[in-house]
């Protein structure tokens, strides 16, 4: 009965006993499974030192034996008086596996002072994720260039992106008086933290509008889908350059060739004509600097045969 609650629990462990003949409760099994003992906890040479979640803001810690990957013991909180406490009480350890927390550097150095502090690679990762987000974040306005043309037939992308110095929209133009702003402000010496509390903004949204070059850099144009007037833009921009800029007559025309749709369509797909603007075309959406991140990660080398691969490199300290 312990054997099939330790493998089922309660609810699994009652119905697998039931084929046996042996009629008990799920409260029954768990009751028994309580009453195991546990193994003797064996100092481990690597201790693996993270938090988790318990509920809302609330975190424990929990300690894993990273050579068997077993987990040791667990708390409520992320303390470092308690981690020193039990490095003391289990003497042993030699490395110890932890994120950047300040409170887990302290907590090993008081308990473990001669023991290794190296950065597990979940975190390793993480911390490259970050950099490489805040890197693309920097260059977001490089982002569209990395796009390939919607067709064959599409002009490639040029170099540098096209810059229009004019705010259109009230979106635009809200983007561009808050980018002036928070430039002004952040040349003047003062600190991300204090331009928010001025202008009432929050501490990212500061720190995106310092980071850019330009206010363009800041405005998210949403990626417009493919429609049925797609197919008709080139002749729509022939009929424009040979002196028709009538939308209705353009979309009569249309209708002659097979289009279905409606003409505020057509009145708005040359809307940008009649500014002096190229017209809008199906755009597929650029990454975002966190999508960007984890293409910078290549996927490992191909498995290699153990008289091939290269010595393991040693674990990296952390400062």
């Amino acid at each position: 009965m312990e054997d099939v609650g330790v493998v089922l629990a309660g609810r699994g462990g009652s119905r697998m006993l039931r084929i046996l003949n042996i009629r008990l409760s799920r409260v029954a099994v768990l009751s028994q499974l309580m009453r195991v003992p546990l193994p003797p906890l064996v100092t481990p040479r690597v201790l693996g030192v993270d938090d988790f979640a318990l509920y809302g803001g609330t975190y424990g810690t929990l300690l894993v034996d990273a050579t068997t990957r077993l987990p040791l013991t667990l708390w409520e909180g992320r303390d470092a008086d308690r981690l020193g406490r039990w490095l003391r009480e289990h003497p042993g350890v030699e490395i110890a596996c932890r994120d950047g927390s300040l409170a887990y550097r302290q907590g090993i150095t008081a308990g473990a002072p001669d023991a290794m502090q190296v950065s597990d690679r979940f975190h390793l990762w993480q911390g490259l994720s970050r950099r490489v987000q805040d890197i693309a974040s920097a260059h977001r306005g490089c982002l569209p260039a990395a796009l390939p043309p919607v067709s064959d037939t599409a002009p490639a992308p040029v170099e540098g992106p096209l810059e229009n110095t004019t705010a259109d929209t009230p979106t635009e133009r809200h983007a561009r008086r808050l980018f002036e702003a928070v430039q002004a402000l952040t040349r003047s010496g003062r600190s991300h933290s204090s331009v928010a509390r001025e202008l009432g903004l929050n501490r990212r949204t500061v720190s995106k509008y310092a980071r850019a070059h330009t206010w363009q850099e800041v405005v998210r144009r949403p990626p417009r889908k493919f429609s049925t007037l797609d197919p008709y833009l080139d002749y729509l921009q022939q009929r424009w350059d040979e002196g028709q800029h009538s939308a209705k007559i353009l979309h009569e025309e249309l209708q002659t060739k097979g289009y279905l749709g409606h003409y505020q369509r057509v009145k708005m797909a040359i809307a940008p004509l009649r500014r002096g603007l190229p017209i809008d075309e199906p755009r597929e959406r650029p990454p975002s600097p966190r999508e960007t991140a984890p293409m910078d990660h290549h996927p490992p080398a191909p498995a290699q045969p153990a008289h091939q691969r290269p010595p393991a490199p040693p674990p990296r300290p952390l400062p």
